[in-house]
């Protein structure tokens, strides 16, 4: 419930200045009439906001909790139980903090009268748009069953699509990691103590020696220089993606780089087939649809094409044509969903095309690990044979010249 301050006449004309509780100010205003005739201003009330840190609590509601939420909604519903029991039920089960906290907040507006959809967008600040809208889709059109099965289905394809490239990129990463650590030792502690005891000989060292004890010397001198630059080019770098310009120029960048740009047109097709699927079938207008995933799709460049299409779907164009001159989604795509609307079938088409894009996102992601792996080996081998190169061989080169001796 929001707290609202107003300002009313009476019947005898004077002002009443007060405060009143409500969900939201339509409903404040409905209530105030009840007492007075004219509402002349209401504006809500500013909490004070306190900072309120908690490391124990996830920062936000997974894919895998969304599922398992969305199907126990599914299974209570279809068993006949209340909306506001259903709830409370899943709340005492649920182990992710967030969204207990969000369904102990929204079971108490339901049970007050207010749709689920209404109370999770008030309650749930870090669950999706699609997952609200989907549910409120499916209040509007009594299918509710049918949208929260839709759900279930949704996140747990993306959760297990997460999991699988998370799983194979753990290994690569680990021996990036452990490699970055053995060559900072090495140059830093054990070159410099083999470069005193090559110069105590007096010989000229070669000029691989030479190079890799300017390097160790930056290393050794200027370490926490570098470390102030990468942190100030990462820093740099954050701040200028939370950037609506740089969201859209890194969105653009990741679509052309070589490899990664396949995968990341596959996700963002993926993406946006399953999850307009996914609001088509809860009972959402074409238009509302597209909407929402232009403001979920994770690449920008794809959101600002699919809110332009809007106004070209409004304009009497199909969907189909709206997209036809789309830069970053796949020519195959929107030849489907140009197919789906002719034959009156644009949700069993586009979950179809949703399931193959995922299917080659996941492809192409196996093949760019594969390939991973050996050039991490491969780069690591050729530093490392540098490093021992550098360092004996003017060994070898002081053992020859006392052998001509």
């Amino acid at each position: 419930m929001k707290t609202f301050k107003y300002r009313a006449i009476a019947q005898d004309g004077t002002a009443v200045n007060g405060v009143i509780e409500a969900y939201d100010e339509f409903e404040a205003v409905n209530e105030i009439r009840k007492s007075y005739d004219v509402v002349e201003s209401i504006k809500p009330v500013r909490k004070e906001r306190h900072i309120n840190i908690n490391l124990t609590e996830p920062l936000w509601v997974s894919n895998k909790t969304l599922a398992l939420t969305a199907n126990q909604f599914f299974i209570m519903l279809k068993a006949g139980l209340s909306m506001t029991r259903t709830i409370e039920l899943i709340a005492e089960q649920c182990n992710d903090k967030l969204m207990k906290r969000y369904l102990r907040a929204s079971a108490a507006d339901v049970a007050a009268g207010y749709s689920l959809a209404a109370s999770l967008e008030k309650n749930g600040k870090k669950i999706p748009a699609v997952f609200i809208e989907t549910v409120r889709a499916g209040e509007e059109s009594g299918t509710l069953e049918q949208s929260f099965q839709s759900l279930e289905t949704y996140y747990s394809r993306a959760h297990k699509t997460k999991k699988k490239v998370k799983s194979a990129l753990t290994y690569p990463i680990l021996v990036l990691i452990i490699a970055i650590v053995v060559i900072g030792f090495v140059m830093v502690v054990l070159v410099p103590t083999m470069t005193e005891t090559l110069q105590s000989f007096g010989t000229e060292l070669p000029l691989v020696t030479r190079i890799l004890i300017g390097i160790s010397n930056f290393f050794k001198n200027w370490w926490w220089l570098l470390l102030i630059i990468i942190a100030a080019v990462i820093l740099g770098l954050y701040f200028y993606g939370r950037s609506e310009k740089g969201k859209m120029a890194f969105s653009k960048l990741r679509m052309k780089l070589p490899i990664i740009g396949k995968i990341t047109r596959f996700n963002a097709a993926a993406q946006v087939a399953n999850t307009l699927s996914t609001l088509l079938a809860a009972g959402l207008p074409v238009t509302r649809a597209l909407d929402i995933v232009s403001r979920v799709v994770d690449m920008r460049c794809v959101g600002k094409e699919l809110n332009e299409a809007i106004v070209k779907l409004e304009g009497g164009m199909s969907l189909g044509e709206a997209l036809k001159d789309s830069k970053w989604l796949p020519a195959m795509l929107i030849e489907m969903i140009t197919v789906g609307e002719s034959s009156g079938m644009l949700e069993e088409t586009l979950r179809t095309i949703g399931q193959y894009y995922t299917e080659e996102a996941t492809a192409a992601a196996d093949a760019a690990l594969a390939l991973m792996e050996p050039t991490i080996t491969i780069v690591l081998g050729v530093v490392v044979g540098f490093i021992v190169i550098a360092i004996y061989l003017p060994m070898f080169s002081m053992s020859a010249g006392a052998g001509g001796m």
